[in-house]
């Protein structure tokens, strides 16, 4: 479940390994750039990510950090 932590919305997801912590770095990689608004990312130990989501131009939690946390949400469900 996504945090509201700071005016940002963070999550914490774990993989089965480094390789698929990175690549799931790259899916949300790409959804990003579609939307033009780009999370923060975090890998940490081998295999968890820190994700945190703020629209900065406006400094707090918008709509767009929403969609792309589904977004984030529907990819991690096909892992």
């Amino acid at each position: 479940m996504w945090q509201e932590q700071n005016n940002q919305l963070v999550k914490d997801f774990t993989f089965k390994g480094f390789s698929q912590a990175a690549d799931f770095i790259g899916q949300i990689a790409r959804e990003a750039d579609k939307m033009e608004h780009h999370p923060d990312v975090l890998l940490h130990g081998y295999n968890k990510l820190h994700v945190t989501l703020m629209t900065h131009d406006v400094g707090k939690i918008t709509d767009k950090d929403h969609k792309l946390a589904g977004i984030i949400d529907e990819l991690y469900e096909k892992v």
